[in-house]
Order: C-alpha cells, then structure tokens, then sequence
C-alpha cells in the first residue's frame, strides 16, 4: 500500500489549493480571487486529506485525484459563504467574513459560481458516476441546511433529529469526499459512502460544540450564533437527554473504520485518516481526548 507521509500530503493539497485558484480564475469575477483566497487556500481541508490518502492508497488517477479535491473543496466554501450569511458571522478563518466587505448579494453569488464551478470540474467523462454522486449529496446538504433553518426552529429538537440532521448536513461530503478517492467496486463505494457520514456526524457534533463554547479568536470564525438564533444543535439536545458525546463520538468513528473491515488497504488508509488527520480537530472542539 502506497503510504503519505506529511511533505507528500502538503504537496497534494498545494496541488488542490492551486487548481481551486485556477478554476476560480477563468471565471468572469477570476479578477476578485484575492478578496476570497484565504477562502480556498487555508483552512484545514479534512475533506481533501480524506480523498488523497485514499485515491492514493488505491491507485486513483493522480490528475482527476486534484480535480476531486478541488471539487469537494469548492463545494465547502461555497458552504461558508452562505452559512456565514444565515448566520450573521462576521469572521471567517480569522479574517472579515466575505459578505461583510463585499456584501450578502456577491457572498451568495459567488457560493453559486464556486458550486457550479465544482461540478464542471467532476465532469471528466470517465468520472460520470461521481458527478451524479456530487449531486445528490449535494442536494442532501442543500435539503438539510433548509430543514434545519425552516422547520427546526422553537421547540427544543430531539438528540435522534440532531443525529439525522448533521448526518446529512455535513456528513454528506464527507462521504462524497471518500468516494472520490475510490474506483468502481459497489461493495467498497457503499462502505466508503457510509463511513464518509459516520465521520462527517462526528464532525457537525463536535463543532455543534464549538460554537456554544469555544474561542472566536482561537477558531477563527464567529461562535455562538447557533444559540443566538434559537437554532435546532446537537449541545442543546445531547444536554437534555444526557448522552455523553464524546463516547459517541468514539463509536461512530470506531464504526466508520469496521465497515472496511473486507477491504484492508482501505481501512489502512482510513485508519491513517482517522490518527493523523481528523482526530485533531474533534479534540479540540471538543477540548476532550478520543480514545481511538
């Protein structure tokens, strides 16, 4: 099994980072790209390294390896833009939010060209099978961002509805990020599919947790708006139902890896995710050690 140590992940990601830059400038507003670079090139991109330690542990093709990356990435900060407008933040990766400067108008419009800009670049004939993929979890994401801001709201939700919602919110990419980095096997993509939202629920949780507690200055973007806004999260119901989140979080992390258990090389990398990437970032949004 091919094997990424950190100088070869950072040469993928500058890979990634650079051909965001690139599609964003051959479009009409290619000109503005430095008023939203920190947008495409910082940031912790768990999707990409998800995707890269993958593909690379599998053989994908390494030039629609970037192009896949840069697709699932354009389609997160197009995410940021719009979420930092429902929002009201102000502060994202520790600058002025986009729409602060330049206005919730062009915040909004540029999160639609970056989407359609994504999708252009999953549109490799050969890769029919992943746009369709991009599409649908996409509009996964689409449906439970509306859910959630629509019908969501006053009565406190259950622990189970914020399960259900973070699945789809943020564990839809997370799924379309690994199945970027596999071939045509069904067995294999269904398992990838499903481990990609295990690990995107643990994600959504554990920033859930973040906005009601953690540092603004210290994240790099604007915290508890969530609460602000009487918003449907995962620290509201897990505190009335008592559920201790850090075991599980523990669980579907656990889990995510066990459905590779048929594929070894996978798991593998999986396994490599799991320690050198993500686990990181649950800590600290959690400011709890996970047990993995």
């Amino acid at each position: 099994m091919k094997h990424l140590d950190e100088p070869q992940m950072d040469r993928r990601l500058e890979a990634v980072r650079a051909r965001m830059m690139e599609t964003m400038a051959e479009t009409a507003v290619g000109p503005l790209v430095a008023d939203y670079r920190r947008l495409l090139v910082q940031g912790k991109m768990l999707r990409s390294r998800l995707t890269c330690r993958l593909g690379v542990a599998l053989g994908a093709d390494p030039g629609f390896l970037t192009d896949a990356c840069a697709a699932v990435e354009l389609i997160h900060a197009a995410s940021l833009l719009h979420d930092d407008v429902i929002d009201g933040g102000y502060l994202r990766r520790g600058v002025p939010a986009f729409w602060v400067e330049r206005g919730i108008p062009g915040a909004i419009l540029l999160g639609d060209l970056m989407l359609f800009q994504a999708l252009r670049l999953l549109s490799a004939p050969e890769r029919q099978d992943l746009l369709g993929e991009a599409i649908q979890l996409t509009g996964e994401v689409c449906e439970a961002e509306s859910e959630q801001e629509l019908m969501m709201r006053g009565p406190p939700s259950t622990w189970a509805e914020c399960i259900e919602i973070a699945r789809r919110k943020t564990g839809a990419l997370f799924a379309l990020a690994a199945l970027a980095g596999a071939g045509p096997e069904p067995g294999l993509r269904a398992a990838l599919r499903e481990g990609g939202y295990l690990l995107g629920t643990a994600y959504q949780l554990a920033d859930d947790f973040l906005d009601a507690h953690g540092d603004a200055e210290t994240a790099g973007k604007t915290l508890g708006s969530d609460e602000g806004r009487n918003k449907a999260t995962a620290f509201r119901a897990a505190s009335a139902a008592g559920v201790d989140v850090p075991r599980h979080l523990e669980s579907l992390l656990v889990r995510s890896l066990a459905h590779l258990d048929p594929w070894p090389v996978a798991q593998q990398a999986w396994g490599e995710y799991l320690e050198s990437d993500i686990r990181t970032s649950l800590e600290h949004n959690l400011r709890y050690p996970l047990a993995l």
